[in-house]
């Protein structure tokens, strides 16, 4: 017999004991929906994660000195002593295709002093009008506002506003080893107070205008130690850092490290990788109880039918065709709860994915891996979900069929026909 009569006759048989094969086919379709909306949640916990970890500060892809990253050394600016031109810089970056903003950078280690109290800080220098493309540090003032371009102004975390006991409008005193060999110190005016949720930028750090700190720490205005890049998508970061490392050869520039997020933020990569290396444990988990489901409704079937098992043998049809025609109706009925199971997923992730659940009113933000993660219940959609879910399920519907499928090839035709 063809292919195409196996499976009229293996579609046929299903619908023998149609209450059975509805309740098996709607226990598949449960468990892909369940599988792919694990996952689609898992997808969104993880873009949750990328998204506030690179937008927050970081950037997507940062660009270094090669050896500025392992020590943060005051020295390491990219171009070394004489520094580099800064806005060729941004310009060739900023024309990398995918690429959205691009701002420099300074930083440096020193100590803020108000009154009696003194606390060490992170200082970074930005350049505010590029910096509001790349990091959303800059929208969350809870008091007062960025410091203006040039002027001897500096924004404070929250808890470190706290701890040094200033409000907007106070003077600090800044103090910090300048690339001169001397002391740079100077008086700064707290122009805003910001507040992130991430206990280490608002604990610890001062922005400060690019040029104020520049000349604090006695460096030329050509002397930076980062470019931060910002892009729309995340996840394309490991491709555009390679497409500036390209650009940027081509117009002769060397020595420069360009890192994608999973590269200076390993914590965050590793967790994603937790985050999907899951995945396919969910699944293997859902399918796993949904076997014993098939399982059951094939031997069922079978066992109903040993009698006819036994007259299709007695014609000459061999074990294997008695075999496939059992794994055959598995597997359809397989198909028939993967239909009904994507006609019932589909519209629950495009809702879910356009008014995620919003659970801030039962708990407050976390922080994981320097990253804050807000308790939204994010959907995200990726193939991974529904492919995996897909092969679960048909893979559950042939492993179901095995044993089953090996009783009625075995089954003598002699012994069910006398009824023994």
């Amino acid at each position: 017999m063809t292919q195409g009569v196996w499976w009229r006759i293996a579609w046929r048989n299903l619908w023998r004991n149609r209450r059975r094969t509805l309740i098996t086919a709607s226990a598949l379709a449960v468990g892909f929906f369940g599988a792919v909306l694990m996952v689609a949640l898992d997808d969104g916990i993880a873009a949750e994660l990328v998204d506030n970890g690179t937008g927050v500060l970081t950037g997507q892809v940062q660009l270094h000195a090669r050896e500025w990253r392992k020590e943060r050394s005051l020295y390491a600016t990219i171009g070394g002593d004489s520094g580099t031109d800064v806005a060729a810089l941004l310009a060739r970056v900023r024309a990398v295709p995918g690429v959205t903003a691009a701002a420099p950078r300074v930083w440096a280690g020193g100590l803020l002093s108000a009154g009696a109290r003194t606390e060490g800080v992170v200082m970074m220098g930005a350049d505010f009008g590029l910096e509001r493309g790349v990091s959303r540090l800059f929208g969350s003032f809870v008091a007062g506002a960025a410091p203006r371009a040039g002027a001897r102004e500096l924004a404070v975390g929250a808890e470190l506003a706290r701890k040094l006991a200033v409000r907007t409008g106070d003077v600090v005193v800044v103090v910090a080893p300048a690339a001169d060999g001397t002391m740079g110190n100077d008086l700064f005016r707290v122009s805003g107070i910001f507040r992130t949720g991430l206990d280490d930028l608002d604990g610890s750090y001062a922005v400060l205008p690019i040029a104020s700190l520049q000349a604090l720490l006695a460096l030329g205005p050509g002397r930076i130690h980062e470019v931060a890049v910002g892009l729309p998508d995340p996840w394309a970061a490991p491709a555009a850092a390679r497409e500036i490392v390209a650009r940027l050869g081509e117009a002769g520039v060397r020595g420069l490290e360009v890192a994608p997020w999973n590269v200076f933020s390993p914590e965050i990569d590793e967790y994603v990788r937790l985050i999907k290396a899951s995945n396919g444990l969910v699944v293997g988990i859902v399918f796993l109880f949904a076997i014993f489901g098939v399982a059951n409704t094939s031997v069922m079937g079978t066992y109903e039918r040993r009698r006819e098992f036994a007259v299709v043998r007695a014609l000459g049809v061999g074990p294997g065709g008695v075999a496939r025609t059992v794994v055959y109706e598995s597997v359809a009925l397989g198909l028939l709860g993967l239909a009904a199971g994507a006609v019932i997923t589909a519209p629950v992730l495009v809702w879910w994915h356009h008014t995620p659940l919003n659970l801030s009113w039962l708990m407050g933000n976390l922080e994981v891996a320097g990253a804050l993660v807000r308790p939204v219940l994010r959907i995200e959609y990726a193939a991974d979900g529904p492919v995996l879910g897909a092969v679960g399920l048909l893979v559950t519907a042939v492993l179901a069929a095995l044993y089953p499928a090996v009783r009625a090839a075995r089954v003598p035709p002699a012994d069910a026909l006398a009824g023994r």
